[in-house]
């Protein structure tokens, strides 16, 4: 992002903030006593070049970060969820497709669930034993999921997200995760997009309307922090379940 743009973005959040905190908002939703991490769409067409979703920051910034909180989740036995988009049906012209009406809009038609490497999640932050594994069909990682069933059953109050894109999956699923009675935390160093300021202008949003927009850092001190008692013993994991309604 340019420092124009930058600067720009730094003055209308200035403004808004101002407005916002006279009518109330920018309120903090804050974290509860057990996490769970949601990881939206860091697979291969999102992550490695030469795809039409491929996101920037993702090398240099968000793969790092989310190792860190993998890390973390990993070590204190929370519950993680790694999402991921593709089709069944990736033919156009065909009425029966699982695509509903997406493809009018962007090239979902590219990421065929026959070709596995396009939706798997990237290596450098695969998921191991016990970690759900889900695939969307829409924008959101609740809509038409298990995921909140998933998450009540394991007792989570608190949902971290992460993943691509910023204005578009990610903030959907902080959207709902509110709306389903999660406490979204966005985490700002692990989130990405593909379009110049599209990430801080949704962050910023999302901060004063869905969620709390927090750091890596303040993150994993959290997941660490948390109560043991809260946590899942680590024998209890199970191999990862695959979503593909």
């Amino acid at each position: 992002m340019s420092n124009d743009l930058q600067s720009m973005l730094d003055q209308a959040f200035a403004q808004a903030t101002k407005l916002y905190q006279e009518r109330g908002f920018q309120r903090r939703v804050g974290f509860g006593k057990r996490p769970a991490l949601v990881s939206v769409d860091l697979a291969n067409a999102w992550t490695r070049p030469g795809n039409p979703f491929t996101c920037e920051k993702i090398d240099e910034e968000i793969i790092p970060g989310m190792q860190r909180l993998l890390a973390a989740f990993r070590e204190r036995g929370f519950p993680v969820v790694h999402v991921t988009t593709c089709y069944q049906v990736n033919d156009r012209s065909n009425p029966n497709t699982d695509m509903g009406l997406w493809h009018n809009k962007i090239p979902v038609d590219v990421v065929a669930q026959a070709d596995e490497n396009l939706w798997a999640i990237d290596s450098r932050i695969a998921p191991i034993e016990g970690e759900q594994v889900l695939i969307k069909k829409h924008a959101s990682s609740f809509q038409g999921t298990y995921l909140a069933g998933f998450l009540r059953a394991a007792g989570v109050d608190t949902v971290l997200v992460t993943g691509v894109t910023a204005s578009a999956c990610v903030r959907t699923t902080v959207c709902d995760a509110m709306a389903e009675g999660f406490r979204p935390i966005a985490v700002r160093e692990c989130i990405g997009d593909r379009i110049p300021g599209a990430v801080a202008w949704n962050l910023f949003d999302i901060d004063a309307k869905f969620g709390d927009v927090e750091s890596v850092d303040r993150c994993v001190e959290y997941v660490m922090s948390v109560g043991r008692e809260t946590a899942a013993p680590k024998s209890a994991a199970q191999k990862p379940a695959l979503e593909t309604a």
